[in-house]
């Protein structure tokens, strides 16, 4: 047989096959039978006819990655949660709008297809498929070397998902009066990890050092994967129903500027510091830096990872919903309208003509910890 020129390339095809093959079972699992064709074809297939039942069904998008939490993955040889971190950027965007999702497809593009590592990826991806409801309909790994190392890759995805156009949730259906609550984070999520390996680079730790401060490595600490919130939103909304008014996904930009996005022109918030004390690791990685928490509040979201705009007298009521799915919710704020105080306010955030936002007062104590 003649020697293979694309393997000679650097490009492996048996082992692409070989990932697909460990992937299979984990991938099936987030299918129902609205999924057809399997897993292998070059178009992923969803029984539309499932949103017969809408009087007027809008399709939800969103597209997104990882972004540099891949490195410490890479650097500790773990790869098991960033596909769980995957789907919270991508698929708990969709639920923002009120959106049911529907399914998704992923990417990876690394230097060299290592069999075990391309299915750990999409395992995760899967298992967090599973607990979103999301059917992973199809995707695609690309080895692409010369241009990444052999043990680089990243990955990408994008899903859809669908909502009741009379149902759709966002700045117009916000009142003043209304509380702002937050829902805790995990930890720092997929975002702003370019200054935490810069933190950590300029202060000489390695990803595989013991931290005392975390009871484990710095690596594995810093890969505390992104918490899901899809499953407990929607039923934060089936439950409450027209008394969810917002919500905001706390990822790039940090917190003042999500949650701006959300509020209508005009209206604004102050975000009371002082309901909440964000988890060791944030403060950690600040003294390390030698950075106040104040700082990093466009970067990190320092304990918080969503908020939801609601009726004032539905604050317990919604925090009795999440709780029962794990998460820790407070009142933050209220939304208020015309004039405020004077100073720096965060709005025009991402390009939206929404609200106001600023943080006001001091960090809490540590009663309450913003990431459990």
């Amino acid at each position: 047989m003649a020697p293979d020129p694309y393997a000679a390339a650097g490009v492996d095809t048996a082992a692409g096959d070989l990932a697909v093959e460990l992937m299979k079972s984990a991938v099936r699992r987030t299918q129902g039978p609205e999924v057809l064709g399997g897993v292998g074809g070059f178009a992923g297939l969803f029984d539309a006819s499932a949103l017969l039942g809408y009087r007027r069904p809008l399709l939800a998008s969103s597209t997104d990655g990882v972004g540099t939490k891949v490195a410490i993955a890479q650097a500790i040889d773990k790869h098991d949660t960033i596909g769980q971190d995957l789907v919270g950027m991508v698929v708990d965007d969709i639920v923002v709008v009120g959106a049911k999702p529907l399914f998704m497809t992923d990417y990876i593009a690394c230097g060299k297809v290592v069999p075990e590592r391309i299915a750990a990826i999409v395992r995760g991806i899967a298992e967090g498929c599973e607990a979103t409801g999301t059917a992973l309909v199809g995707g695609e790994t690309a080895e692409h070397p010369g241009l990444l190392g052999v043990a680089d890759y990243d990955v990408a995805g994008a899903a859809t998902g669908v909502v009741e156009a009379d149902r759709v949730l966002g700045a117009d259906r916000v009142r003043p009066g209304d509380a702002v609550i937050a829902l805790a984070s995990s930890g720092l999520h997929a975002n702003g990890y370019s200054l935490v390996r810069h933190i950590v680079a300029r202060a000489g730790v390695q990803y595989g050092d013991h931290a005392a401060d975390f009871g484990r490595t710095w690596g594995e600490a810093l890969l505390e994967p992104t918490r899901l919130y899809t499953t407990p939103i929607l039923a934060l909304i089936d439950e409450l129903g027209g008394d969810v008014h917002s919500l905001s996904h706390v990822t790039g930009g940090g917190i003042g500027a999500n949650l701006a996005r959300v509020l209508a022109p005009g209206s604004w918030v102050e975000v009371d510091r002082s309901t909440w004390s964000p988890a060791p690791v944030f403060r950690v990685l600040a003294d390390l830096g030698d950075l106040q928490l104040e700082a990093t509040e466009g970067t990190w979201n320092l304990g918080i990872g969503f908020f939801a705009v609601i009726s004032a007298e539905r604050v317990d009521a919604a925090a009795s919903v999440l709780a029962r799915y794990g998460i820790d919710a407070w009142q933050v704020g209220v939304v208020g309208e015309g004039s405020r105080a004077d100073g720096e306010w965060i709005e025009g955030a991402k390009g939206v003509d929404g609200g106001a936002v600023r943080l006001v007062g001091a960090y809490g104590d540590g009663t309450r910890d913003g990431a459990n």
